[in-house]
C-alpha cells in the first residue's frame, strides 16, 4: 500500500482511552504510512500543550484550532489519523472525515477508558472529583457522533493490540478507493 494517492487515508475516531494514538502509529508502521495525532499536531503548531490551550483559550479556543487541523490532515492522501475524542463534536470535522477517508470508531466502555487514563494529568476534561461520570457523560454525549461519523465500529476493550489492528486493516481492505 506504498501509493498513498490511490489509497484512502484511516482516521480512528473514539474516546479518552480507546486506544487511538497507541493503534495508529502501529497501524502506520505497518501500512508504511505518516502517522498523525490531531492533538500533538496542535500542540506543535501552537507550542503549547493541551492542557495550557484549555486554560488560556477555553474549551471553544481549543476545538477551534481542532477543526483547523482536522481540516488540513484530512486532506491529506494515505495518511493514520488519530483524532482527539471530543473532535466529533463539531459537524464540519465530521463531514470531512467521513468524505476523505475510511473512520474507523474505536468502540470502548467507560470502564477500561477510566483504568487507561486514571494518572493522565493530561487530559483536562478529567481533571475533576469524579472521572468516571464525565466520562459516562461524554461517552453518551458523543456515542452517537463516532457512530455517525464512522464506516466501521471496531472494540478495543481486549487491549489486544494485533486482533484489533487485523480488525481494522480488514475494513480499510474493504473501503473503497474514491
Amino acid at each position: 500500500m506504498n501509493d498513498r494517492e490511490n489509497t484512502p487515508s484511516l482516521f480512528l475516531v473514539g474516546p479518552m482511552g480507546a486506544g487511538k494514538s497507541t493503534l495508529g502509529r502501529h497501524l502506520a508502521q505497518l501500512l508504511d504510512r505518516p502517522f498523525y495525532d490531531s492533538d500533538r499536531v496542535i500542540e506543535e503548531k501552537t507550542g503549547a500543550d493541551i492542557p495550557w490551550i484549555f486554560d488560556v483559550e477555553g474549551e471553544d479556543g481549543f476545538r477551534r484550532r481542532e477543526s483547523e487541523v482536522i481540516d488540513e490532515l484530512s486532506a491529506l492522501p494515505g495518511i493514520v489519523l488519530a483524532t482527539g475524542g471530543g473532535a466529533v463534536m463539531a459537524e464540519e470535522n465530521r463531514r470531512h472525515l467521513h468524505d476523505r477517508g475510511c473512520v474507523v470508531y474505536l468502540w470502548t466502555p467507560v470502564e477500561v477508558q477510566l483504568a487507561r487514563t486514571r494518572n493522565d494529568r493530561n487530559r483536562p476534561l478529567l481533571q475533576t472529583g469524579n472521572p468516571k461520570a464525565r466520562l459516562a457523560r461524554l461517552f453518551e454525549q458523543r456515542d452517537p457522533l463516532y457512530r455517525e461519523v464512522a464506516h466501521h465500529v471496531v472494540s478495543t476493550a481486549s487491549s489486544n493490540l494485533k486482533k484489533v489492528s487485523d480488525q481494522i486493516l480488514g475494513c480499510l481492505a474493504d473501503f473503497p478507493v474514491r
